[in-house]
This record gives structure tokens, C-alpha cells and sequence, in this order.
């Protein structure tokens, strides 16, 4: 395929764009339901589809693409919220699980089917049977670039 730079780096920034306002508008509406900034969010629905609802912490900081330090700030506000407890692993005492508590649960699952109804609304109308598609052409560059 033979592609002038200009129209390259457009499509590129079309994306980019597409995405921004798509996610600000999902996440928008997910602070005003249920108080929950985008990393808050992000970490209860890796643990609402985690085994048992738990997962170790530095596990979930690298998954989320947060700091330690980050990650930490994160889970004290979680905590402090009632919707995660820190759990000490019975195994191995370096390893400490962050676990919804029944609380966070409640509001993983109802925040997860708000985001699905937002993101019918707002990717599914517009791009109808395309929506596939580029969700496959997504998971096409994240396995191409990742860890390169």
C-alpha cells in the first residue's frame, strides 16, 4: 500500500482522536455515576473479572500501568472507599492480593454494565458492524507493538 506521508499521519491522528473522545466521554459518565476516576475504575473491573475477585498488587499496579507509588495512592482511596481490602498471601508473605470487598463488588459489576451501555450508545450507533473490526485491528497493533 502506498501511502503519502500526510495521509498516514492523519489516519494515525483521526485514531487518536476518535479514542481521546470516546474515552473521556465514557469516563466522564462513569465519574458522575459512581465517583470513580479512570484508574479506579480500571482496577475494579481487572478484579471484578480476576479468579475470586482478587489478584496480587504487584500484579495488578503493572497490568493497570501504574507506579508503585501510583498504584499505592490508588488502592489507599479504594480502600478507604470500602471497595477493595488488602489481603496477605497465606503462601507467601511478599505477596499481598487486593480483593473487592462485597461493596466493591456491588459497584464493579454495576459500573461494568453502566460502560457497556455508554459504549453501545457511543461506539456501537455510530460505527454499527465496523465496531468489530476495529476492535480486531486494535488487538492487531497491541500484539505487533507491545513489548518492542
Amino acid at each position: 500500500m502506498d501511502t503519502d506521508d500526510d495521509e498516514i499521519v492523519t489516519w494515525w491522528g483521526l485514531v487518536i482522536e476518535g479514542y481521546l473522545a470516546t474515552q473521556d466521554r465514557l469516563m466522564g459518565e462513569i465519574a458522575d455515576r459512581f465517583g470513580l476516576a479512570p484508574p479506579s475504575f480500571d482496577i475494579l473491573l481487572r478484579l471484578v473479572r480476576s479468579p475470586d475477585h482478587r489478584m496480587p498488587m504487584t500484579r495488578l499496579a503493572t497490568e493497570a500501568a501504574l507506579s508503585s507509588g501510583g498504584f499505592t495512592k490508588v488502592a489507599d482511596r479504594l480502600v478507604a472507599a470500602d471497595l477493595i481490602c488488602r489481603i496477605p498471601s497465606p503462601d507467601d508473605r511478599r505477596v499481598t492480593f487486593a480483593s473487592l470487598t462485597e461493596h466493591g463488588l456491588d459497584v464493579a459489576n454495576k459500573a461494568r454494565a453502566a460502560a457497556a451501555d455508554i459504549l453501545r450508545r457511543i461506539v456501537l450507533t455510530p460505527l454499527g458492524d465496523d465496531a468489530p473490526a476495529l476492535a480486531e485491528a486494535m488487538r492487531t497493533l497491541r500484539a505487533f507493538n507491545a513489548d518492542r
